[in-house]
């Protein structure tokens, strides 16, 4: 498995979005690796989720997973999960507004809107369809990287400027807010 290069904020790739993988490459040794190598970066960079446009392939597949990641401490846990072609509909329109990063926008976070509730329906690694209801950080994750995939960045979504920080004050000032 390789480190791949993350895509940062300014590169045209990660405003462009993304296309749908057809279904006969998934299974492909180089989509294969592709996936593993997202996963393998995403943990490196204590990420909770990476789009592929995120790492310069314009294809429809993220990564996620929640498991003690000390950018999001006392987050529950979301179990390690690829998501090919995924397509994001609310499941209500209750929302939420919570602190966001992103590995393209290194050092930085604030607070964004987010639907608390989704029906995700996309297909795993392995082709298998996937028709679920996500809720509280892992709506949030999935919203991220969907986001991603259409060309979209978490400062698009910000209400409120004001709220963007440094990592290091948002440490300091606002993480036990």
């Amino acid at each position: 498995m390789s480190i791949l290069k993350v895509t940062r904020l300014g590169h045209p790739g990660l405003r462009t979005g993304a296309e749908d993988l057809p279904l006969d490459r998934l299974s492909s040794p180089l989509t294969q690796k592709l996936i593993d190598d997202m996963i393998e970066t995403m943990k490196e960079y204590d990420g909770v989720g990476l789009a592929a446009v995120q790492v310069h392939e314009a294809k429809k597949i993220a990564v996620l997973e929640v498991a003690d990641n000390p950018r999001y401490p006392n987050k529950p846990r979301v179990p390690l999960s690829v998501l090919v072609n995924p397509d994001i509909t609310p499941a209500s329109d209750e929302m939420e507004e919570d602190w966001e990063g992103c590995l393209s926008i290194p050092d930085l976070r604030g607070r964004v809107p987010r639907y608390k509730s989704i029906r995700v329906r996309a297909r795993d690694r392995k082709g298998k369809k996937l028709d679920f209801i996500a809720a509280g950080f892992h709506a949030r994750v999935i919203q991220h990287e969907w986001d991603h995939l259409n060309g979209r960045l978490f400062l698009d979504r910000m209400r409120d400027l004001s709220t963007l920080t440094y990592l290091q004050e948002f440490a300091r000032y606002w993480m036990n807010k």
